[in-house]
């Protein structure tokens, strides 16, 4: 059974850190990504890589302040998040998929996990 397991979201101030966790199990997967829905908007790319690493894409409302990364040790997904803006609030969700290719639209996931409330207080 695929799991997705997200973690780490929470109520921060414009300028904090946040990193958001999303622990993998029940298969192998070629690449993952985060994507997130702000309130009353559809939801929308974040960040994604190949499962390897070294091929990571960004929305460019994100690029240069987030980073999306893997443990190879334990299969959990990253996304750490420095300089959060108000904008960035939403619930973000962990998705993964069976291609290679960092997926950076919705019809490219297989699976998602859960999803976890981030809010940025001004």
């Amino acid at each position: 059974q695929v799991q997705l397991v997200e973690s780490g979201g929470g109520l921060v101030q414009t300028g904090e850190s946040l990193r958001l966790s999303c622990v993998a199990s029940g298969r192998t997967f070629g690449s993952y990504a985060w994507f997130r829905q702000a309130p009353g908007k559809e939801r929308a790319f974040v960040a994604a890589n190949t499962w390897r690493g070294g091929a990571a894409r960004y929305a460019d409302s994100v690029k240069g302040r987030f980073t999306i990364f893997r443990d190879n040790r334990d299969n959990t997904l990253y996304l750490q998040m420095n300089s959060l803006k108000s904008e960035d609030t939403g619930v973000y969700y962990c998705a993964a998929a069976s291609g290679s290719k960092p997926p950076s639209e919705e019809r490219g996931i297989d699976y998602w996990g859960q999803g976890t409330q981030v809010t940025v207080s001004s």
